[in-house]
């Protein structure tokens, strides 16, 4: 296998549309969830959410906007910034030699939302013509190919909650046999409509809302948490050959060491302690690193009861006493639940954790839980001088687990 180098990062998130913004805000402790103010909020249970402050309008020309869902534009100008960010210059590339691969969990769901009101709700057949192209899940891998006219593989993963690590874990599987020499890899997310909502509510999985601070509402790890919050944004790495990267002298964040990917095959929604820790293993396997060798794990946690102490003990089951010595964090509790789009989020959190010897807390982790007694960096930044490697959890409804793993060349 050869080695992979990431050399680029683009973000739109509830807690910042750049990596530094994004960084900065999770450092430092910011929640981008808060109350929704839409019309239809007063129909929730619990009217919460984490929202990326993003109006396409500041991106797109019209035309060009009418046929983009949310969730593509999402993709498109996180793809931009990645591509700017690696200084990729692609009229001088092998366009044959990239590829384009994207995680989704629930693709155009604005296009789909809007589609059934006309329908259902309005008693009209007059839907907008460009709906299919919308809201079909691999809309937005689409698009980014044809922005920057890639034309070796592109492919959408939808494995839910884990969608976009699978997609940057394959990605670095291409460019490792050889296959391609570059990739556009990670996931965008656009569920915050009112149709969504409701399904996720109905599910029984979303958090309270903490009364004294909407923002406070997702507690990852701690006893009186209560649920997920939804969020949306995309992020998009550029993975690159090892040599090629260095050749170029392009600025390399960290390499992709190794990947995981194993399915519990037990239930659909219920995670299981097995499943997961596999996943780890192969991950740590593919990296040739032993346990000891991860100074930070960033946890799927998403703040269900089940979930997270599924988590914690797969956790102890793969890395033994040095569980208790290792960091974990979940950032969900500030940028909420991304589904598709989670697992590049966090790995991307992860790669810039390593850059900087920080890492982020799990914010809102007032009350200890027994069953979840590792080190979860409650309330706080840490410095890590001696961080050199890190992992990323991203675990899914459906079974489907995958783990990347990042270190310092």
């Amino acid at each position: 296998m050869r080695r992979v180098a990431v050399t680029g990062i683009g973000v739109v998130s509830p807690s910042g549309n750049d990596r530094h913004a994004l960084f900065d805000h999770l450092l430092s402790g910011q929640s981008g969830i808060r109350r929704l103010d839409h019309a239809f909020c007063e129909r929730l249970i619990a009217p919460i959410a984490a929202p990326a402050q993003f109006n396409g309008e500041d991106y797109f020309p019209a035309p060009k906007l009418r046929m983009l869902d949310r969730v593509s534009q999402f993709a498109l100008h996180a793809a931009s910034q990645a591509i700017a960010d690696a200084g990729i210059a692609f009229d001088a590339e092998d366009k044959r030699r990239a590829g384009v691969f994207i995680g989704t969990g629930m693709g155009g769901s604005h296009t789909t939302d809007d589609g059934y009101q006309t329908i259902y709700g309005e008693r009209s057949d007059r839907v907008k013509p460009f709906s299919v192209l919308m809201a079909m899940n691999n809309a937005a891998a689409a698009w980014i190919g044809i922005e920057h006219g890639i034309t070796g593989p592109n492919l959408t993963f939808s494995t839910a909650c884990s969608s976009s690590a699978v997609a940057i874990g394959e990605a670095w599987r291409r460019i490792g046999s050889g296959e391609v020499d570059l990739m556009i890899a990670g996931g965008s997310e656009a569920p915050l409509t009112f149709g969504t909502l409701k399904a996720w509510e109905a599910l029984r999985t979303l958090a309270v809302e903490d009364p004294a601070d909407p923002s406070a509402s997702c507690k990852p790890f701690a006893k009186d948490r209560s649920g997920l919050v939804l969020g949306e944004g995309a992020a998009i790495v550029v993975l690159e050959e090892w040599e090629r990267a260095v050749a170029r002298g392009a600025s390399i964040y960290a390499e992709l060491a190794g990947y995981g990917l194993s399915t519990d095959a037990a239930h659909i929604t219920r995670p299981t302690v097995g499943g997961q820790a596999r996943a780890m293993r192969l991950a740590l396997a593919s990296a040739d690193l032993p346990p000891s060798a991860i100074g930070y794990i960033n946890a799927h946690g998403t703040g269900t009861l089940a979930n997270d102490a599924v988590e914690t003990a797969a956790i102890k089951e793969v890395f033994g006493q040095h569980a208790y010595r290792v960091p974990v964090s979940s950032t969900k509790s500030m940028h909420g639940h991304l589904l598709g789009a989670a697992g590049a989020l966090e790995f991307v959190v992860s790669v810039l954790a390593l850059q900087s010897r920080m890492i982020p807390p799990t914010m809102h982790l007032q009350l200890a839980d027994p069953e979840c007694d590792l080190d979860y960096v409650p309330l706080r930044a840490r410095k890590a001088d001696e961080l050199h490697a890190a992992m990323s959890n991203s675990f899914a409804f459906g079974g489907t687990n995958a783990v990347l793993i990042a270190r310092l060349p």
